[in-house]
């Protein structure tokens, strides 16, 4: 693998996670998650590598690149400590609430710092190393924004993009981040940084000069060492056919059916979708459709509102404490509220697999996505990618970056409760004509701005960006 991957992918994780079979040998499962379902078809039509972590801790026995299902893969390995510091830590208690406007309060902790720098140089080391003369090395999210600049010292032949993938905050809060300026300067090191909305990247270009004080114009920011870094939005999206052919599989269609019939063939399915993240609004939407059944305007047997929450983070206490809340909601809610037979929620704390999202997509009347801060959320494009008929409504929080291209969808507030009951009877009781006229928007935006123009988009803006 020496210098020889012409386009390398670097990512937190791999697109496979490590397990164990029945024999003890190690082996590997393609893994959820909105990046890799993104990325895969970036990767097969590319003569590429990826790097990421395999999931698991390091025993002490670094694994060599391999080849699966048709992907060069490299693992990274990080120490028990390390996923300590720097995901669950870093990433994931410092990072992560502070990018998404606060939610939780953000803690910050030297150690945690050194673990990021110390995970971030392995990556740029890797990198580094597979990659061949002139390559192109696009770097994404969070976890590796130090990155771009370890690489840049290390490999100034390069081309280098970097995507953020959850939202950018303004300045007010990003200043509170005590290591604000060297994340500032390890973006710096790309040629070309992406954001999900134009607000994330103009935020990023103001910081830029007020805290890094380099000179800016417009999107472009000029460093010490003359170069031109291009900051930009480049809204992320999935894989649209791959999606609208799977949802009209007969397997898909016959189990949407099947998942209608369970829950009793009511007339109206809402459903909710989510990682359990404190960020997603979870807790509100399932207030506010309890308001509505206990105000009579959703009735037990006629209404359900289906609940997915995907297990994440289950180590980090902000999560374990969210958990306990949606299960007491749930709890409280289907006593108060349900019949034998019938809860007003049905809540499912578990993962499934795309062919099941895909059904449940197909079954709802009304998609509720109602996250606080959310980068893009892919949900929401799934979901409308699934409606192959053009019916169907979708409920999106504003503060979501499909907000920007779903004008179509019945937007609401989050914070809002009264406005969000509002806004889901205004779904509830649409027309047909007006639900199709809806939804035939949205989906004819979606077809136009798919997975495979995101990328060739960015990839496209780093080739021009590396060669101005």
């Amino acid at each position: 693998m020496t210098g020889a991957a012409d386009l390398v992918i670097l990512a937190n994780r791999l697109p496979v996670d490590q397990v164990q079979t029945s024999t003890g040998e190690i082996g590997w499962r393609r893994s959820p998650g909105g990046l890799v379902s993104a990325l895969d078809p970036v990767m097969r039509t590319h003569d590429g590598a990826w790097i990421g972590w395999p999931g698991v801790a390091d025993n002490g026995t670094p694994l060599a690149p391999f080849v699966e299902d048709g992907l060069t893969l490299v693992p990274v390995g990080l120490s028990e400590q390390e996923v300590e510091e720097f995901y669950e830590g870093f990433c994931n208690a410092t990072l992560w609430p502070l990018y998404h406007d606060v939610v939780a309060p953000p803690e910050f902790h030297r150690e945690w710092w050194d673990s990021y720098r110390q995970v971030n140089r392995r990556f740029a080391e890797r990198a580094a190393e597979i990659a061949a003369p002139g390559a192109t090395v696009w770097v994404h999210d969070y976890q590796l924004q130090l990155v771009p600049q370890m690489l840049r010292e290390l490999r100034p032949d390069v081309a280098i993009g970097f995507f953020l993938h959850i939202p950018f905050p303004p300045q007010e809060l990003f200043s509170q981040l005590p290591w604000r300026r060297e994340l500032l300067e390890g973006l710096l090191g790309a040629d070309l940084v992406g954001f999900q909305r134009a607000g994330a990247a103009a935020n990023f270009v103001r910081m830029v000069k007020s805290l890094v004080g380099l000179r800016t114009h417009r999107t472009l920011v000029q460093t010490d060492d003359g170069r031109f870094v291009r900051a930009a939005a480049f809204p992320i999206s999935i894989d649209v056919q791959h999606f609208e052919t799977l949802a009209g599989s007969d397997s898909v269609v016959q189990r949407a059916a099947q998942i209608r019939q369970a829950l009793g063939n009511p007339e109206r399915i809402l459903l909710g979708i989510d990682r359990l993240d404190y960020t997603k609004g979870i807790h509100p939407r399932l207030r506010a459709y309890a308001e509505l059944v206990a105000e009579g305007h959703f009735r037990i047997g006629e209404s359900i509102f289906v609940q997915v929450a995907t297990p994440s983070r289950e180590r980090v206490q902000q999560y374990q404490v969210l958990r306990d809340r949606v299960d007491q909601l749930v709890g409280r809610v289907n006593g108060d509220l349900g019949v034998i037979g019938r809860p007003a929620i049905s809540y499912l704390h578990a993962s499934f697999p795309q062919h099941e999202m895909a059904a449940l997509y197909r079954a709802a009347d009304i998609m509720v996505v109602t996250p606080f801060r959310d980068g893009m959320n892919l949900v929401a494009k799934e979901y409308v990618a699934c409606r192959l008929e053009g019916d169907g409504a979708l409920v999106l929080s504003e503060f979501a970056g499909a907000a920007d291209e779903f004008k179509q969808a019945w937007l609401v507030n989050p914070y809002d409760i009264n406005g969000m009951k509002a806004t889901i009877l205004e779904a509830a009781g649409a027309d047909e004509k007006e639900r199709s006229r809806r939804m035939r928007a949205l989906r004819r935006t979606l077809r136009d701005n798919d997975v495979s123009q995101w990328a060739s988009t960015f990839l496209g803006a780093l080739a021009e960006t590396r060669d101005a």
